[in-house]
């Protein structure tokens, strides 16, 4: 990148006196906020959230911080980044249609390969093969994307593709031990065919009637909010899976008692299972089928979680979608020039 700039960009005379104009006090808050937020994102749900005190002590700086951020910002002469630009009807819009779809574009990448490590045991390499096929879609589709701006509203082709990303999100809502890779492979083409018809309809509706001095800012803007809400999103998501599978599990647990005579078969054939391979003590043998029991719900708990974590992102993206409806129509130079 450094030669690339270094031999295409204009030849000028340093100006350090410029160094002078810049929103240095947005710069240092903006920076000491988001660290401490993405920080508490990432380590909030290992460290049960604000039951520690680092994660308490780091969301009070990262409040204190991002507030006044945002205080300076709006008042600042020349601020690194517009906040005003949201409170225009398009702009404000297509940011939150974004950020929800950054929830979920993260979302999905983070889950799916949980679920394929944490259920299926399956390996890197295995795992990457199952997300492979949601990449090719979208090379062979993308390109068709201006074709279809040029000739259709651009907020009905935004909300197609968000539709079509929320529809393959449901199609995982119903998973079981019998659901692996193969059974990826559908709803993965189907995701795919719906961000291929997403990221640039949002995009034209965010720039619609913003000029071209704005620009920079508003797509630095646009862009920061949508990483933001991935970065909300894997965190949300790993709290909904754990939260879910406490419920499920606690759910399913009512029912496994050694009351149930379908329980008591069970444990027996575990028993007797352990027993057969080499576990010669009979209690030792029943404690491992219990735990081995445990196990079994802990799992179907588990893939419940999962199935309720793909629910939620089906959810928000119905809500990016109508969203989108409330947008005005763009200007067609405006739809086929971020086409473009």
């Amino acid at each position: 990148m450094v030669v690339a700039l270094a031999l295409t960009l204009e030849r000028q005379p340093m100006r350090l006196a410029l160094l002078r104009e810049g929103d240095w006090a947005g710069i240092v808050t903006m920076a000491i906020g988001l660290a401490a937020f993405q920080t508490v994102l990432e380590e909030g749900n290992k460290e049960d959230w604000f039951a520690s005190p680092f994660i308490l002590r780091l969301a009070i700086v990262a409040g204190v911080f991002l507030a006044a951020f945002v205080w300076i910002e709006l008042t600042v002469g020349k601020p690194l980044v517009n906040l005003r630009l949201l409170m225009r009807r398009n702009f404000g819009i297509g940011v939150i249609a974004n950020v929800l779809v950054g929830f979920a574009l993260f979302g999905t990448v983070y889950i799916l390969p949980q679920y394929l490590a944490q259920v299926q045991r399956y390996n890197a390499e295995q795992i990457g093969n199952v997300l492979a096929w949601t990449g090719l879609p979208q090379l062979l589709l993308i390109p068709f994307v201006p074709w279809l701006i040029k000739r259709f509203d651009v907020r009905y082709i935004g909300c197609l593709g968000i539709g079509i990303f929320a529809a393959s999100c449901f199609m995982n809502t119903s998973l079981s031990l019998d659901t692996s890779g193969d059974q990826f492979w559908i709803p993965n083409i189907v995701r795919a065919m719906g961000q291929a018809l997403v990221l640039t309809p949002v995009s034209a509706i965010t720039t619609a009637g913003i000029a071209a001095s704005e620009a920079g800012a508003a797509s630095g803007l646009s862009n920061m909010l949508r990483n933001l809400g991935g970065a909300v999103g894997t965190a949300t998501l790993a709290t909904i899976l754990t939260r879910r599978e406490q419920f499920h599990s606690n759910i399913i647990g009512q029912s496994v008692t050694l009351s149930r005579d379908e329980v008591r078969h069970r444990l027996a054939a575990i028993t007797d299972y352990f027993t057969s391979h080499g576990v010669t003590d009979p209690a030792a043998a029943t404690h491992k089928a219990i735990v081995a029991l445990g196990g079994l719900v802990r799992r179907q708990a588990l893939i419940m979680g999962f199935s309720d974590t793909f629910a939620v992102i089906g959810v928000l993206l119905g809500v990016a979608a109508v969203a989108l409806l409330f947008a005005r129509k763009p200007a067609a130079s405006a739809g086929e020039a971020v086409a473009h």
